[in-house]
Order: structure tokens, then C-alpha cells, then sequence
């Protein structure tokens, strides 16, 4: 058995429990934790399980990195602390760990990543013997192993495109919906997640990955955006209210630009209400959808949905991303110390996990 630290128990750490929890190969050896309210709390009370599993949440880092786990799922949020997240990942694989984590965005396309971010990560690895996979959360295998699986059914490719599409009003994260993405805010606010440049930080790293694995050469990454308000205030489950005027709906496109064209794209299509831009691209059930579009001969179109925490997509997108971090684990274990990315690290069947699951 190889043992397992989860540090954050969030939207992704819940999910991240239970996948270890579930794994045959894997030992829940620690859940780490920043609210001193979750301190000291079961484990399986935290990943929202009907039962115990005999862990408590704790808040010191040191003492569980101490205990020189074999691996770390690093859960916590890197979006407005990329450095402290980054010292964090350090810190874990300096002790010796396997860590995997969505939270290094430039480290998605580990070989093409600033230095500040790739050089201390190397240097932990030939110090400690870790390794890490950082892989996205949105998620990442709907922007590196499924369109780059599609593609090869395809007699000619014109362009790839991977979408995902969500209404975030079941969404239980209202800082990064609110302030990340701007929903509610009038529509003179800017929103961090949408500033330029940044879409292309968090997602660029994905087209590069795509355009190695592909062989192609990128000219440039461009970035497009629009927004729409919401025409009436709108009223949400988990987030309370929205109003009319405000931001509703956000679409964005990073693209990997060849020849003068996006053939390269990854596109986010978010709503607070179904009502607001239903001109734009909607999910089958209307809640939430990853889909890959290959334009070309033929033309593939691929649609993937995952519910999760009863039937909510969003918390289904998180889960496929935490499946494929923890499943990539025990491969990484038996791989030895590096730095990996998502060409590195097959996609692997559910061995010895069918029927298994937490309770």
C-alpha cells in the first residue's frame, strides 16, 4: 500500500479522499487542512462518506511531511497563491513524495515552463527523490489525452477544439465565482481569471502540450472574451442571488494559432442561469459538459458529462480530474523521481477498482 497525504479538502480535496479511499493500491496516511474548524475532524466526514475512516484532519504540515509519506494529492487552491502553493509542492517533494496536484498552472506543460516555477521543482526532485504531475482541474484530460486520442481517428484534422461548458449556479466555490470569474459584479469590474493574459497563463500551457504531442509549431497563443448580463436577477442554491445587470455569462478561447488560424482551442462557456446567452453552446442536461470537436474528415464530436456529490456537474468535472491525478500514483511510484506532464503519464484502466467504492 502507498501512503497518501491529501492536503486541502475543498471542492477537489473531497473528491481526492474518496479516490484514495477507493484505490486498492492506495493508504490514507493524513488529510491536511488550513480552517481550524476542520481540524481534527474524520476524514470521511470531511469527503462527505457515510462512515469513518479513522483519520483526522490535521493542520500540521510539518509532522505530516515528517512522516515522509510515499505520496501527496495537493488539493488546496494555486489560483491566487501560486507561490505559496508552488513552496508547498516543493516542500512535499522534497520530502521524498509523489505529489499530483492541479494547482501549478505552468507547470501543466512542464517542459516549456518559466524556470521560476520548473528549476525549483527539479532541484527538490534530485534533492528529495520526489516526483510530480500537475494535470488541470478543468479537467485536464479533456485538454491533452481525449482531443489527442480523438484526433487519431480522423483521416484529416482542420482544428481541435475542447470545451467545457457549465452552469455555475450549483457551483459551491462563491469566491471564484464572484471574484475569480466575476459573476455578479457590474460589467465595468474586471475579473482576475479574465485579465489578459491570464486564460493563456492557465491554459496555454494545455495548447503547447497539444501542439507538441501533434507536431505542430505555434505562431503565437491569443486569447478572445465576451460577457453578457443577466436580464432579470436570478436566485441561486448554493450562492444566494445575482443581479439584473450584472455579469451573468462568460465565453472565452485561448488559441494555439498555425498558419494564421486557431487550430488549437480551448474554450469556457459559464453561466450563472440557463437564461443568460442562450445563444451561446449549451450542456445536454443544460448543467454542465466537456466535449471535444474535431473539425476535419470526419468531423468527431465528443461529449463527456460526470455527476458526482448527487447529481452535481461541476463536482463531476472536479472528480474525473482527481481520478486521473490519484490513479496516476502507483505509476508514478514505480516510474522513480522526475518531473512529469500529461504525455508522460498514461491514462490507465480502473484495475482491481470495479465494483470498489467508498460507501
Amino acid at each position: 500500500m502507498i501512503p497518501t497525504v491529501v492536503w486541502g479538502t475543498g471542492n477537489v480535496g473531497r473528491a481526492a479522499i474518496r479516490a484514495v479511499d477507493a484505490h486498492p493500491a492506495l493508504e490514507l496516511a493524513a488529510v491536511l487542512v488550513h480552517d481550524p474548524a476542520k481540524d481534527g475532524r474524520d476524514a470521511g466526514e470531511l469527503a462527505g462518506l457515510d462512515r469513518r475512516l479513522g483519520v483526522a484532519a490535521t493542520r500540521d504540515t510539518e509532522a505530516a511531511l515528517a512522516a515522509r509519506p510515499r505520496a501527496v494529492v495537493y488539493a488546496a487552491s494555486g489560483d491566487t497563491r501560486p507561490d505559496e502553493a508552488l513552496a508547498d509542492v516543493v516542500a512535499a517533494v522534497r520530502a521524498g513524495a509523489v505529489v499530483v496536484t492541479p494547482a501549478l498552472y505552468p507547470l501543466y506543460d512542464q517542459r516549456n515552463a518559466p524556470p521560476e516555477f520548473r528549476d525549483p521543482v527539479l532541484a527538490a526532485v534530485a534533492e528529495g527523490g520526489g516526483s510530480l504531475f500537475a494535470s488541470g482541474v478543468d479537467p485536464g484530460w479533456g485538454n491533452d489525452v481525449l482531443p489527442l486520442l480523438i484526433s487519431g481517428l480522423g483521416t484529416t484534422v482542420d482544428a481541435v477544439r475542447c470545451q467545457e461548458i457549465f452552469d455555475y449556479s450549483t457551483y459551491e466555490q462563491e469566491d471564484s465565482v464572484r471574484h475569480l470569474i466575476g459573476m455578479g459584479h457590474p460589467m465595468g469590474y474586471e475579473p482576475l481569471m479574465l485579465a489578459p493574459g491570464i486564460p493563456a497563463m492557465v491554459w496555454g500551457g494545455q495548447i503547447r502540450l497539444m501542439a507538441r504531442a501533434l507536431g505542430i509549431e505555434l505562431e503565437e497563443i491569443r486569447e478572445t472574451l465576451e460577457r453578457r448580463p443577466l436580464d432579470a436577477t436570478v436566485t441561486t442554491r448554493t450562492m444566494g442571488a445575482f443581479e439584473a445587470g450584472t455579469q451573468g455569462a462568460v465565453r472565452f478561447e485561448v488559441q494555439g494559432i498555425v498558419d494564421g488560424e486557431p487550430r488549437l482551442v480551448v474554450e469556457h462557456i459559464t453561466r450563472v442561469h440557463p437564461s443568460c446567452a442562450p445563444d451561446w453552446p449549451t450542456p445536454p442536461d443544460g448543467a454542465g459538459a466537456h466535449r471535444v470537436i474535431i473539425e476535419g474528415r470526419p468531423r468527431i464530436e465528443v461529449t463527456v458529462e460526470a455527476a458526482d456529490e448527487g447529481e452535481n456537474r461541476s463536482a463531476g468535472g472536479n472528480a474525473t480530474a482527481v481520478g486521473r491525478l490519484v490513479n496516476a500514483i502507483d505509476w508514478l511510484v514505480a516510474a522513480g523521481p522526475g518531473l512529469y506532464d500529461a504525455l508522460d503519464v498514461p491514462l490507465r484502466p480502473a484495475v482491481g477498482r470495479i465494483g470498489r467504492r467508498p460507501s
